[in-house]
């Protein structure tokens, strides 16, 4: 078949020497010089962001390294066992305060996860259209709220209620257990708890409503047309199959608990001590960093401080990798299908 050919002054007309030329360009270099010089630029530029990022970690790892190497040479690993805390006759332990980190913790996750489980069930599967975007606002703005201003809130409103009201009634209806005993003073480990909680509800509560999301509607259709109930529903073909990404956000709220400074410090009484008692006040890794560090007295205790803050480190970054990882292997990239 004859090809037609485009008269010169014919609009779209390609004489035959513009088409070498054209034909000439290799893949991927069409464009003009400038144009390849801003792609490279540009390529520079996002590498060199990513790269920072790296190197940032790797800065801080190094500095933590550094600083605490006082205290790593002459405790070493005792260093996590050991019970006094005495900066007067440089002797550091780390256990009263981890003890504080992880009870406080695990005392908001056990507030936090049953509210957090059943606000993110609300929103994605009860919620009428009408509200859910208001009330997902919602959460998302208790998160916005800096931590000190949840202290203030500790220790003008939570702190009292918890001694006026709360602490009574544990100690006379739990005091059994051996948790709620001796006096109450108000700045104690339950109220660091109680704190704590209020602040990693939204997190739990944010990743497991996009957990839920991510599960196929498919799921929730077939239970439905086997005769299940909307519990049944819920809990054999939505939480099972989301229950590994429910448990990466509890975990990384965990992450979120234990790095949180200031709202605990302000609540939480600062005493390096173990105590069985929620009532007692306590420490944490966080708040023994933040009360300590600028009256530090001398190299040992600085060193010691910042060695605390290298366990923190440790911690923080294998907690929030374990939760990421759950979380990804629910969601697996998908994004969550639209419920607004």
């Amino acid at each position: 078949m004859r090809t037609l050919q485009k008269a010169p002054d014919e609009p779209g007309f390609v004489s035959d020497q513009a088409a070498a030329k054209i034909a000439l360009v290799p893949p991927g270099r069409s464009g003009s010089l400038g144009t390849v010089f801003a792609d490279a630029v540009f390529r520079s530029a996002v590498i060199a962001c990513a790269l920072s990022v790296v190197a940032i970690v790797g800065l801080i790892v190094f500095e933590l390294l550094t600083a605490s190497g006082l205290s790593l040479h002459k405790f070493g690993l005792k260093f996590l066992v050991q019970s006094i805390w005495d900066p007067v006759r440089d002797e550091f332990g780390a256990l009263p305060v981890i003890y504080g980190t992880v009870v406080s913790s695990l005392l908001a996750l056990l507030l936090a996860v049953p509210l957090s489980l059943g606000t993110a069930l609300f929103i994605t599967e009860i919620c009428p259209r009408q509200v859910r975007t208001l009330l997902s606002t919602c959460v998302e703005m208790l998160a916005a709220i800096p931590s000190v201003i949840y202290g203030l809130w500790g220790i003008f409103v939570l702190v009292p209620f918890l001694h006026d009201h709360m602490a009574p009634l544990l100690a006379r209806y739990l005091g059994w257990t051996g948790l709620f005993g001796g006096a109450m003073y108000g700045f104690s480990m339950l109220a660091a708890g109680v704190i704590l909680a209020i602040m990693i509800l939204p997190i739990i509560a944010s990743i497991t409503r996009e957990v839920i999301m991510a599960v196929p509607q498919q799921q929730r259709e077939a239970a439905m047309a086997l005769g299940a109930t909307r519990w049944e529903m819920l809990r054999l073909a939505v939480l099972r199959n989301a229950r590994t990404g429910i448990f990466g956000a509890v975990v990384l709220g965990l992450g979120r608990a234990m790095g949180e400074t200031m709202a605990v410090t302000m609540v939480i009484g600062n005493t390096a001590k173990i105590s069985h008692s929620l009532f007692a006040p306590g420490a944490t890794l966080a708040s023994v960093i933040a009360n300590e560090f600028n009256e530090a007295v001398g190299p040992m205790h600085t060193s010691a401080l910042v060695e605390l803050g290298l366990a923190l480190f440790v911690v923080s970054m294998l907690v929030n990798a374990i939760a990421q990882f759950f979380v990804w292997s629910v969601t697996r990239g998908m994004p969550a299908r639209n419920i607004a």
